[in-house]
């Protein structure tokens, strides 16, 4: 048995194993655990691809399962999480935000065949729309101040579907060399954004303002990347 081999399987299984356990908590109403084992997936995720390449130990199912696990893990749970948050405010109209674990299968199947996303992003990545929907998720209903908030937030979703599979360009930090910095400037604004939430939430002694901190952040890499779509191009 070669142990190289099975090491980056294994991380990637306790990703999907953070999936399956984030959608339970969602089905409990238990949301701010639920976003902290979507959190810890993309802890694995991230481990799983570096310790294959570390080991030199790549393989075909190691690929599969890695989009197999993204998908319920950054698919269905967000979906399944943010389904179980709405429900109480708009009754089954909340189903339609299952719609995201769809379009984040369809994200993740293109993701494989496209030749274009090998050091960046052609739409929006599932973690980070995982982790956009968790950090929702993980706030008191109290926030919730007005009832069209909540069809504010399903339309979100909706908006999370097309941004999943839109041909917008995404910057990753495999392109660090290339988009140094955006990306400086993407990790400035989180580092302000966490800051900010950190002490609100001690502030208030509400943790769940902590968290939201995840969905801050990646309303500023959303909003980034457009205005560098629009920003004028480098003439060589």
């Amino acid at each position: 048995m070669n142990i190289r081999r099975i090491i980056p399987d294994a991380i990637t299984s306790c990703n999907l194993l953070c999936g399956a356990v984030a959608v339970f908590m969602a089905t409990q109403y238990a949301f701010l655990y639920a976003f902290v084992f979507i959190l810890l997936g993309a802890f694995f995720d991230f481990f799983d691809g570096l310790s294959a390449r570390l080991l030199k130990a790549p393989s075909p199912i190691g690929v599969q399962l890695d989009s197999l696990a993204d998908d319920i893990t950054f698919g269905l749970a967000p979906a399944m999480l943010l389904f179980c948050y709405l429900k109480p405010l708009l009754g089954w109209w909340a189903a339609i935000a299952l719609l995201m674990a769809a379009f984040s299968a369809l994200r993740l199947a293109k993701f494989n065949v496209d030749e274009r996303q090998h050091d960046s992003f052609i739409g929006l990545a599932t973690p980070a729309n995982a982790i956009f929907w968790g950090g929702i998720c993980a706030m008191p209903y109290a926030m919730l101040a007005y009832d069209w908030m909540a069809w504010l937030l399903l339309a979100l979703s909706l908006l999370s579907c097309y941004l999943l599979n839109a041909e917008i360009p995404f910057f990753s930090f495999k392109s660090f060399r290339r988009d140094k910095m955006t990306v400086i400037l993407f990790l400035c604004g989180c580092v302000v954004l966490i800051g900010f939430c950190i002490l609100k939430a001690c502030l208030t002694k509400h943790i769940e303002f902590a968290f939201f901190s995840g969905a801050a952040c990646i309303i500023w890499y959303v909003a980034l990347n457009i205005l560098m779509l629009f920003a004028p191009k480098k003439q060589h």
